[in-house]
């Protein structure tokens, strides 16, 4: 059986809340019982359990993350960059996947909470996140947005300029001749698909083009969310030149809705998104897109976040904002017109 500490108290002939102090390097014990108590956990080979030392000291050195889709390759360098930072500060990530889902997420808040984590890295489902969240933040629990933000909801947040950012790719379409533009998008009481809608009608108004709620489509942010909202782009009576997906999983079922219809991206349609995919760029570089520097962001926020634990940081809330970069491919072409259909 593996040694506790009540086995090196007896042994050293202390305590056990004396062992714990020493474990956890604090003051008020005297170089004496130190040594012996040093002397004992080598003896014993004694490895003091994290959880254990977490229950007395009130730290457990976890810090909880809720991301809502770790299939969207946008996530993986957010992940990344959120545990380096966290490993630097001797801290370990506890990972959830919420699936964009409000009640799973919730629950996920729930059981981080549970856990003992010190505070929680989160990008929200939705505006609806405030709901869970907020009882954490009256109770004094530290908690980074990232991503995405919240009105009204008084913590840390880290995010791209996404209303820039739109804007600049938005107007990148219209200098290529495009006019009438699709937009599909995530609902609009998630802060990112608000921003960058923002942003393209920024766009459309300084080119002195009109903005067309038809072609706004909202759905689910994933590769069967794309593909259906292309075919209702598909079906319209007067088909757009250009499609603008608000993320990379979207464009990928846009893609493969417009391949079945055996239309050809750029020289029947446009294509542009948010996030770049490394890897598919690597083997053939194809989209337009505005790449989003993930991993710094959530280098950031989790940066913020231990702050925040450590009582380093205190007052307002503090905003973080990274500029997007836009990458120009293929895929924006340029605008051909096209018939109305009968």
């Amino acid at each position: 059986m593996a040694a506790t500490v009540r086995d090196v108290a007896r042994r050293a002939g202390v305590s056990a809340m004396t062992v714990s102090r020493v474990v956890n390097n604090h003051p008020g014990v005297s170089a004496e019982t130190r040594a012996k108590i040093e002397a004992a956990i080598a003896e014993l080979d004694y490895a003091p359990s994290k959880i254990a030392s977490g229950l007395i000291s009130s730290r457990t050195q976890l810090i909880g993350m809720i991301v809502p889709d770790v299939s969207n390759p946008f996530f993986g360098p957010v992940v990344h960059g959120a545990e380096v930072e966290a490993r630097r500060a001797g801290y370990r990530l506890l990972l959830c996947n919420s699936e964009s889902d409000l009640r799973l997420e919730r629950d996920y808040v729930e059981d981080l909470v549970q856990h003992r984590v010190e505070g929680l890295i989160i990008a929200p489902v939705s505006d609806r996140s405030a709901e869970h969240l907020r009882r954490l933040v009256t109770n004094g629990f530290p908690i980074v947005l990232l991503d995405r933000y919240i009105d009204g909801l008084p913590v840390d947040s880290v995010r791209l300029d996404n209303a820039a950012a739109a804007d600049l790719l938005a107007r990148h379409l219209i200098e290529k001749g495009h006019r009438r533009i699709a937009f599909v998008t995530d609902a609009s009481n998630v802060s990112t698909a608000r921003d960058r809608l923002a942003g393209l009608r920024k766009a459309l108004s300084g080119a002195k083009v009109a903005f067309d709620d038809e072609l706004v489509f909202r759905t689910t942010t994933d590769q069967l969310g794309g593909y259906r909202a292309t075919q209702q782009i598909l079906a319209l009576s007067e088909r757009p030149t250009a499609i603008f997906a608000v993320n990379n999983m979207i464009a990928l079922g846009a893609m493969q809705a417009l391949r079945q219809a055996g239309l050809s991206v750029p020289d029947d349609i446009a294509l542009v998104c948010f996030d770049d995919i490394p890897h598919l760029a690597v083997i053939s570089p194809f989209l337009t897109v505005i790449d989003q520097p993930a991993e710094q962001m959530a280098e950031a926020a989790a940066h913020l976040l231990l702050e925040r634990i450590s009582g380093s940081a205190s007052g307002a809330a503090r905003e973080v904002s990274f500029p997007g970069a836009l990458i120009v491919r293929t895929s924006s072409g340029e605008a051909v017109p096209r018939r109305r259909r009968r």
